[in-house]
C-alpha cells in the first residue's frame, strides 16, 4: 500500500510540475496491469512552443528529482515536439499539438482508464470531517449531538 501510495505522489508532483509551466490538456492515463503495459501510468500533456515543452520537461525533472527520484530515460529534448521522461512506475509525454495529434496515445491506449488531474491531486478528507456526526447522532468524538453548544439565535429590530 506504502508503494502505490508513493507513486501517486509522485505521478501528483509530475502534474503540478505541468499545470506550474502553464502545460495544456493534462491527462492522466492508468494502465491495466494484463494489456502488455511497461509501466502503471501515462501523465501527457502539451505545450505551446519547443520552449515551453522543454521548461515543463526541466521542471518535472526537478520536481521529482527533489522527491529523490531520477529519469531513467528521457527522449526528444532537443527537437522539443515529443519530450518523453519514463520514470519505470509511470512516463511523462509532452508534446507539441501537432504531435499529440498526429501520435494519440489516448486512442492507441483506449483499454486505459482515463484519470483527471485532480483525482490523484486530492487532498485527504479533513480531520473536521471525520468528526461529523454519524447516523446515531453521536459525533465519532463520543459526544452526542444535543451536548453540541448551540448559536443564540437573536433577531435584530
Amino acid at each position: 500500500m506504502k508503494k502505490k501510495d508513493d507513486l501517486k505522489l509522485q505521478v501528483s508532483e509530475a502534474i503540478l510540475a505541468c499545470q506550474d509551466k502553464q502545460a495544456d490538456n493534462v491527462t492522466v492515463l492508468e494502465l491495466e496491469k494484463d494489456s502488455g503495459a511497461f509501466t502503471d501510468y501515462f501523465v501527457m500533456c502539451s505545450g505551446a512552443n519547443p520552449r515551453q515543452i522543454q521548461a515543463i520537461a526541466d521542471a518535472v525533472d526537478e520536481r521529482l528529482e527533489a522527491l529523490g527520484l531520477r529519469v531513467t530515460h528521457s527522449e526528444g529534448y532537443k527537437q522539443a515536439e515529443w519530450v518523453l521522461l519514463d520514470y519505470v512506475d509511470f512516463v511523462v509525454h509532452i508534446f507539441s499539438e501537432k504531435a499529440r495529434q498526429f501520435y494519440d496515445l489516448e486512442r492507441l491506449w483506449k483499454s486505459a482508464k482515463r484519470l483527471e488531474p485532480a483525482e490523484l491531486l486530492a487532498k485527504p478528507k479533513s480531520r473536521r470531517a471525520v468528526t461529523a456526526k454519524s447516523a446515531t447522532g453521536k459525533s465519532t468524538t463520543g459526544k452526542t449531538a444535543s451536548a453540541a453548544p448551540k448559536k443564540s439565535r437573536k433577531k435584530k429590530a
